[in-house]
């Protein structure tokens, strides 16, 4: 019934709001249950097999990388896009069970990957929209540059760099932020689970961290990636010519 509920309040509010999102929002909400109880299924199998659980965190990449792939407009380049990803995926989850923060199980490595390949997901996406959306908008500050003598990958960072530090700046407030303005899933989930306060607290500062950190890589990565005009959609290929 909550369910329900909210999904009406969704609707309404785009329809008083014109949003213009209405029945993509219960689309969403149908697929959401309906992929959650698949993957609940699914994750039966994978939390009980180490083999199982690798080849769903692997799976969750892949929908990851063609999700920001898709969204970034970079469909026919989404190799680097993985690239970036990846870049900040392995060092944080490396650290995370290397260093026995996290036990190297199904029922941790699962989860944990989840939530780091996600918000590592969301900042790639975020950033190169932002970084794309410059280049159409500055395109003549960056045949300026090309004017003046720089190389390409010096042109189109001209344009592009303001906008790498923004593109981790919610995350750095979301993270200096946490339990003052937000209780996030992790903290909220051992507590449930039936941790203390303090393990609550050391699993969410381990999470946000993670996620920081992982996101400032993939956004460095990405933007030099960006740079050597690997990582680019179609039309902007075409335009940004050497």
């Amino acid at each position: 019934m909550a369910i329900v509920l909210l999904v009406v309040l969704t609707v309404a509010a785009s329809i008083l709001g014109r949003l213009g999102i209405a029945k993509a929002s219960v689309i969403a909400a149908v697929r959401a249950i309906v992929q959650l109880g698949i993957v609940s299924i699914i994750l039966v199998y994978a939390l009980a097999h180490m083999w199982a659980a690798l080849l769903f965190t692997v799976f969750m990449f892949a929908i990851a990388v063609r999700t920001t792939a898709n969204r970034s407009g970079v469909s026919t380049a989404w190799v680097w896009a993985a690239v970036a990803m990846l870049a900040g995926v392995l060092p944080v989850l490396l650290i995370i069970f290397a260093t026995g923060c996290a036990p190297l199980t199904p029922v941790s490595l699962v989860p944990v990957s989840g939530i780091i390949i996600g918000n590592i997901m969301s900042g790639h996406t975020l950033a190169c929209r932002r970084f794309f959306a410059d280049l159409r908008e500055e395109i003549g500050t960056y045949e300026a540059g090309l004017a003046v003598g720089f190389p390409r990958r010096d042109a189109i960072a001209l344009v592009t760099e303001p906008s790498v530090t923004e593109s981790v700046l919610p995350t750095v407030d979301r993270t200096a932020t946490v339990g003052l303005v937000t209780l996030p899933g992790a903290f909220v989930g051992v507590l449930l689970g039936g941790g203390s306060a303090l393990q609550a607290g050391a699993a969410q500062a381990l999470v946000l961290i993670g996620i920081l950190a992982g996101q400032a890589v993939t956004v460095v990565v990405a933007h030099d990636l960006v740079t050597r005009a690997k990582l680019l959609p179609e039309d902007l290929a075409t335009q940004l010519h050497p």
